[in-house]
């Protein structure tokens, strides 16, 4: 922030545009700038990774930086940072909307929860031709209108799973929740008025034959989008995937299927979500986040990590380290990290426990008042006492007091929410491609919010070690991304009812925000974040869509050289393999291609056509903005199209090529398509590299 510069020649947006350029270190910086102040001083809001922010703190004229706050906490945090306001704030289609139905696959919910109250909601859809077969002591309504299960036992949720995935999709706004004090406000999913059906694939175990047999009942009950949180850490060939050969057939039937991209990251081809009819989903952080504090005995404030809902009231225990607790000089080591086996319960009891290691169910179980540990992830979790994950240097001054005081204390706070506005980054977690089944396919698709997201919860599932149950519960993963995806698809389709399952993917894909590499490597790239954040409200109005049909599937699998058994295997259905094309000429919203070798001269090629669902008579022009320093030649033919009507197609090029390829990035760039009100982004990946095959097994 600084004051105005009297210059008659200065205006402030572009000296703003500028410098965010600059620190960006790319032409186009699209939807980075939030806001620019012009008026009483000179300043602007702006989406800024860690260095950026840093690299603008030291540029020449800059006053300061500092965290964007909000002093109102807003519990549905993630569907306000992705501009999808609460009530009058956000652009809806009522009658569409309760018309829609999220079919979500998981493990139950919990259907008294006030996330599925049918209060002001009136009979199912008329096209409903689902059951409510929940078991014994299980009631439907007229907003959780379907329940079936495919164990013994009945449709409720009890690990509170399923109950967190339904709400965050489709769930009421609910006043006044939070985790025992955190984040306190209102919590709602995407499409609020929508119904749900639930299918309980998941009783400890998710076999394949209770998904096939959900997919198969859900294409018939008539529901429009399917959510499932569900993957496996091994990648299958598609026609071994039950996931795969589901949303296949319902994507036949006009559903989408959403799934999550998987927890396994950040090493590079881990995701197993594949298949190009499912839009698979990433998970990164949003805007808020939960911390819990430590103040040592002699005042020093650190703050950790920790989904912490007790309250201490501040008050200071002594601490005991791992290392002083061990049961015998021998088993010193082991008791630095904590190991169960070698502390002594009694030197523990009723002190704050100092581990090298995240172990606080140890911390309880030795009768611990609290747990301090180091911790270098980018989530919190829920724990069974007050706990705080300190980062390494924050750690290491924990030891440091250790040794400069004679009887150390301290007090571990209850967790508070902190808002900031930066850009979202990927969370280590969150699965990474590249495509090891189709390697011309970019994987994940998108990302959305994954970080410590309230919702619903079973009242079968404590959160704690006890049986403490709580009606709202945090949790993180791309299992929480995934239905935030699939309640951007649904929102969506209540405007574009008639739209096929690609389009409303292509929808979501081109108008999502551009992300940056955050780190040197692959897992930092389009293999973390596919083609970028949601963005819903943009979703609606995408201006092209690239459409891909059953047909165009047929023939990209027979690209692949699947025979006639094995495509009919994924598809339920007899095909000639009189077509084939190739995978990277599928008409994908992204494009890729996995070349043999770094130092070589290549030329790749990218066929693909758009169909005009924006205005009539409108002209776009192409814009090719290149990412990571990539020094790839790229050109588009045409590089303007001319649209007379609505739904009309048209087809262009994309010729990229190069002398050599990064040995530790991929080249990419964005190709952009511009009327001047809508901006159609498909990034662009060419690749080199060795990454494991598939599992046959």
């Amino acid at each position: 922030m600084g004051s105005l510069p009297s210059r008659a020649d200065y205006t402030p947006m572009s000296h703003h545009m500028n410098i965010l350029q600059e620190v960006a270190r790319e032409s186009s910086i699209e939807g980075r700038l939030v806001r620019s102040y012009k008026r009483s001083f000179n300043g602007f809001v702006a989406r800024l990774t860690e260095s950026e922010r840093e690299r603008v703190a030291d540029m020449e004229g800059v006053v300061s930086v500092f965290p964007n706050k909000k002093l109102k906490l807003q519990t549905s945090a993630s569907w306000d940072f992705m501009g999808l306001k609460e009530g009058k704030g956000t652009k809806r289609n009522p009658s569409v909307e309760s018309d829609t139905i999220i079919g979500v696959f998981d493990g139950g919910i919990w259907p008294e929860s006030e996330s599925f109250s049918d209060k002001g909601f009136g009979p199912p859809p008329k096209k409903w031709k689902g059951i409510c077969a929940g078991g014994k002591n299980f009631t439907c309504n007229n907003k959780l209108i379907g329940a079936r299960h495919y164990s013994p036992g009945d449709a409720r949720d009890s690990t509170g799973h399923g109950t967190h995935t339904a709400s965050i999709a489709a769930g009421n706004a609910v006043a006044n929740t939070s985790f025992f004090g955190i984040g306190n406000g209102t919590v709602r999913g995407a499409v609020p008025a929508s119904r749900i059906a639930v299918y309980r694939v998941c009783a400890g175990e998710c076999r394949d034959d209770a998904i096939l047999s959900a997919f198969d009942d859900a294409i018939s009950d008539g529901v429009d989008i399917i959510t499932i949180s569900i993957g496996d850490i091994n990648v299958y060939p598609f026609e071994k995937d039950p996931i795969a050969i589901g949303a296949f057939h319902a994507m036949s039937k006009g559903i989408l299927t959403v799934n999550a991209a998987g927890n396994t990251g950040p090493d590079t081809a881990s995701i197993t979500s594949l298949a190009p009819w499912l839009l698979t989903v990433a998970a990164s952080t949003a805007n808020r986040e939960f911390v819990s504090k430590v103040v040592l005995g002699d005042g020093k404030t650190l703050v950790g990590k920790s989904v912490n809902g007790f309250d201490l009231k501040g008050k200071k225990f002594p601490l005991v380290y791992g290392k002083s607790a061990a049961l015998s000089l021998s088993q010193a080591k082991c008791a630095e990290d904590c190991t169960p086996e070698c502390l002594d319960a009694s030197l523990v009891k009723g002190k704050i426990l100092v581990c090298n290691r995240f172990l606080p169910y140890v911390a309880y179980t030795k009768r611990a008042v609290a747990a301090i540990f180091e911790d270098g992830s980018d989530w919190a979790q829920i724990n069974g006492l007050p706990v705080s994950g300190l980062q390494k240097d924050d750690f290491e001054s924990v030891l440091s007091y250790f040794k400069s005081e004679k009887s150390p204390e301290a007090a571990v706070l209850k967790s508070e929410s902190i808002f900031y506005q930066t850009a979202p980054k990927i969370l280590s977690f969150s699965s990474r491609g590249p495509n090891i089944i189709v390697a011309d396919i970019l994987k994940p698709d998108i990302t959305a919010p994954g970080l410590e997201i309230l919702a619903a919860n079973s009242l079968r599932a404590s959160p704690f070690y006890d049986t403490a149950y709580v009606k709202y519960s945090v949790e993180s993963g791309t299992s929480m991304s995934c239905p935030h995806a699939a309640g951007v698809a649904a929102y969506v389709k209540t405007f574009h009812p008639q739209w096929s399952p690609s389009m409303i993917k292509s929808a979501i894909m081109t108008t999502a925000w551009s992300m940056n590499a955050s780190q040197s490597g692959y897992a930092s790239t389009e293999f973390a974040y596919g083609a970028g954040h949601v963005d819903p409200i943009a979703a609606t109005n995408p201006g092209l869509v690239y459409e891909i049909t059953k047909t165009d599937y047929f023939a990209f699998l027979c690209g692949m050289n699947y025979n006639k058994t094995t495509v009919k295997l994924i598809s339920g259905e007899a095909v000639t393999c009189s077509e084939k094309i190739s995978p990277r000429n599928l008409n994908y919203p992204s494009m890729s291609a996995k070349l043999s070798g770094s130092n070589i001269s290549f030329i790749v090629t990218f066929n693909r056509t758009v169909t005009n669902v924006g205005t009539p008579n409108s002209t776009y022009k192409s814009k090719v903005v290149l990412n990571h320093g990539s020094k790839l030649n790229v050109k588009v033919s045409p590089s303007v199209l001319s649209m007379k009507s609505m739904n009309e197609k048209q087809s262009f090029t994309v010729t990229v090529s190069a002398s050599e390829l990064h040995s530790e990035l991929p080249s990419s760039a964005n190709l952009i398509w511009s009327d001047g009100t809508h901006n159609v982004r498909s990034p662009i990946v060419v690749y080199t590299g060795d990454f494991s095959q598939p599992s046959s097994s």
